[in-house]
């Protein structure tokens, strides 16, 4: 079993910063890929990033390209989101999952077995 807690939501304005953080713990960790994603009420749950836990290779949804990175500290079993230029659109609950498989371009909510509790983040125009 693997538990995700993320942190670092919040509200921001415009324009703004922030940094959404996701601790992994659990049993024969093992995990291989961990993702982000985000629901905004009523919509789908889009995917955001993920990282290769041992390779370090990223993927990042059209959206957020440019704007969003995506980092791993190993040591602490955890994985970053940084978010700048923030627009309003970037308003939903964000997403930590994992997953022990090793998926060709993990992208879709599908491929991740593991999820936190999620976190807000508010984009104030």
């Amino acid at each position: 079993q693997v538990q995700l807690v993320e942190s670092g939501g919040g509200l921001v304005q415009a324009g703004g910063s922030l940094r959404l953080s996701c601790a992994a713990s659990g049993e024969n960790f093992g995990i291989y890929t961990v993702g982000w994603f985000r629901q905004a009420p009523g919509k789908g749950r889009e995917f955001v990033a993920s990282i290769r836990w041992s390779r370090d290779t990223t993927y990042y949804g059209d959206a957020v390209k440019g704007r969003f990175t995506i980092s791993r500290d190993i040591a602490k079993n955890t994985v970053y989101l940084q978010m700048n230029s923030l627009k309003v659109e970037d308003t939903s609950v964000y997403y930590c999952g994992a997953d022990r498989t090793a998926w060709r371009v993990p992208t879709s909510p599908g491929q991740f077995g593991y999820w936190g509790q999620g976190t807000q983040v508010t984009v104030s125009s």
